[in-house]
């Protein structure tokens, strides 16, 4: 199969090139490629598969129904390779969950998915990290409402078997009732807030573990500039933290909120309009490092109710390449090159993965998208419902496998 006429962008860059793939490997990038089976890309990006590393199942049941329809829904937004968040119910905390998982991953029609370990049991005590790192999950998870006792003999397990530690940084004495950020919308609407220190707080706290043990974290869907200014500072020290922000937090702002929408209520709230400001001043200044749809779909009966009982989340994972690229490329705040590294390349290094760069005589894992076409979202459980984005993936190649939308 030669697929020509394509711009092939890595993290690399881009350039016009035609591209060969036979038996699921990449066998050459060159000009005026021929053969029986031609596919003229004209003008569209052949780019590698995404990966998003902060994605729940529907009403975050972990059953293989829904892993089954979330890989489909997650290939045809661009998306080869998920790590699935481990607060699910049943929590991936003990062996039995991580292997009732595992049975539902064999036969997945869409992209990868690879499992992470909660490391806090439903009583804050301590999961049994060793053997669910041994037994194949990807990597710790850790909220830090774990106290410090617990946060210290995590990082010590963490530094052991040299993974990276995902850590959601939040306050439970501070969100416990709260709904959406704490400011001027929250105040006009009513409803209580949550303060951004909840996450500044732990996130700072984090650093510092991460400073003393010599281990790496990831510090997941970040939403306060404050703390993307921590962990920026904390790198120049040579301290091996990193950040994810949603593709939400540097779109919307809390304001999305407003007539009370609850499609806009999610973890973490979305920052004030200033804020999402800093966000995107952020992205731009490469302080970032990683992107993420924050997928969190949940059934009707759970989210078209009053804004207090509503469930967060929202859904993206369909559309998320064209909303990387209608929000942000399209902006100029990043570059296609740049969607590469944020949403394949540093994300797969935290799982140990290198990927990113195409090279020739290794197994493809790639999509073809088109920015000349349109996607239209027709879905009451997106933000972005309604909304016309400019591009389209047309094609996604998984080794033997090719699939057409």
């Amino acid at each position: 199969m030669v697929i020509s006429n394509a711009i092939v962008c890595d993290v690399n860059g881009e350039r016009r090139a035609d591209v060969r793939i036979e038996e699921g490997v990449l066998k050459e990038i060159g000009e005026n490629l021929k053969c029986s089976e031609m596919i003229d890309a004209r003008g569209a990006y052949f780019m590698p598969l995404l990966l998003d590393l902060n994605v729940r199942l529907q009403d975050s049941v972990l059953n293989a129904k829904n892993i089954q329809a979330l890989s489909k829904q997650a290939l045809r937004g661009g998306i080869g390779h998920i790590v699935l968040n481990a607060d699910s119910t049943p929590a991936i905390d003990n062996e039995v969950a991580l292997e009732f998982a595992q049975n539902s991953l064999g036969a997945l029609s869409g992209a990868k998915i690879d499992l992470m370990l909660n490391t806090l049991k439903e009583d804050a005590t301590l999961s049994n990290i060793a053997i669910l790192l041994k037994r194949g999950a990807v990597a710790p998870y850790m909220s830090t409402i774990a106290k410090n006792n617990l946060a210290i003999k995590i990082a010590e397990y963490v530094k052991m078997y040299d993974v990276t530690l995902f850590c959601k940084a939040e306050d439970h004495s501070l969100i416990n009732n709260g709904l959406m950020l704490e400011g001027d919308i929250s105040s006009q609407l009513g409803l209580a807030g949550i303060p951004d220190l909840s996450e500044v707080l732990h996130v700072s706290r984090m650093i510092e573990i991460a400073r003393h043990f010599k281990v790496k974290i990831l510090f997941k869907s970040i939403a306060s500039p404050r703390s993307i200014y921590l962990i920026s500072q904390a790198k120049k020290d040579g301290v091996e933290v990193t950040c994810e922000v949603s593709i939400h937090h540097l779109i919307h702002s809390d304001k999305a909120c407003e007539n009370f929408n609850t499609r806009a209520k999610i973890n973490p709230p979305l920052a004030s309009e200033s804020d999402v400001v800093l966000l995107q001043e952020a992205l731009k200044n490469k302080q970032i490092d990683m992107l993420t749809t924050l997928h969190q779909p949940n059934s009707p009966v759970n989210k078209e109710v009053a804004f207090y009982d509503a469930e967060y989340g929202c859904e993206a994972i369909e559309e998320t390449l064209c909303l990387y690229y209608d929000k942000l490329v399209k902006s100029q705040l990043i570059s296609m090159s740049d969607v590469v590294k944020l949403a394949a390349k540093n994300p797969a290094q935290s799982i140990a993965m290198e990927y990113g760069t195409f090279k020739v005589g290794e197994k493809v894992s790639a999509l073809l998208f088109d920015i000349n076409e349109t996607t239209t979202i027709d879905n009451d459980q997106s933000l972005y419902n309604g909304e016309v984005l400019n591009g389209k993936v047309l094609m996604a190649f998984q080794e033997n496998k090719v699939s057409r939308f």
